[in-house]
């Protein structure tokens, strides 16, 4: 069994920011996915959930409704309700480390600022679960390497819609995610890593 999260804020205002790339790469995932059930809001997950099979493994899919900075609630819920290793706990999250359209497949490492990741951390009490990194800085650069990072402040660059001209990067980065969740499922984490990273 799986939980695969993507993170975002709840509510039309947050469609197609930066921040909720982790809602629509999972909302891509979940599209291509023949027999999962439609997303189901549940007040006891304090998360929209859809569920299905994939190889004769259940996977569950989540999207929590808490907002990025509470996103371990959720989380911890869910972990607590079906007993899950940690290593079968996949979060999907957009990454201002990675140039837009990246995607790196990683393992217990910090929140990098990033706040869902850490409320995550915070709540699950270790960083020991697998994440699928999906970046977002713009220009095919990590904005953090720059002198831009003094100019940009980071909340409102994430809470930014993706402009036109990155709008097929955007797909681009769906369709690798939705590749490389459907890889690790069938043959591991490493194997996506080898492929992904």
């Amino acid at each position: 069994m799986k939980i695969i999260v993507g993170l975002g804020n709840p509510g039309s205002q947050y469609l197609n920011t930066r921040h909720n790339l982790g809602f629509n790469a999972l909302n891509y995932f979940q599209d291509t996915l023949a027999d999962f059930s439609p997303w189901q809001s549940l007040d006891k997950f304090k998360a929209l959930v859809s569920e299905g099979q994939i190889d004769g493994e259940k996977i569950i899919l989540a999207k929590p409704q808490t907002f990025m900075n509470l996103s371990g609630q959720a989380v911890k819920l869910l972990v607590d309700f079906y007993k899950i290793e940690l290593s079968d706990i996949w979060i999907l999250h957009d990454d201002l480390d990675l140039p837009l359209g990246t995607l790196r497949l990683s393992q217990n490492g910090s929140a990098a600022g990033h706040n869902g990741v850490a409320s995550i951390i915070e709540n699950l009490g270790t960083k020991d679960f697998i994440r699928f990194r999906l970046g977002i800085a713009p220009n095919g650069q990590n904005i953090f390497s720059s002198l831009a990072k003094k100019f940009l402040p980071t909340k409102n660059f994430v809470l930014q819609k993706f402009t036109t001209g990155e709008k097929e990067m955007v797909q681009t980065i769906n369709q690798k995610a939705n590749e490389a969740l459907k890889l690790a499922i069938s043959k591991g984490i490493p194997a996506a890593q080898t492929q992904f990273n």
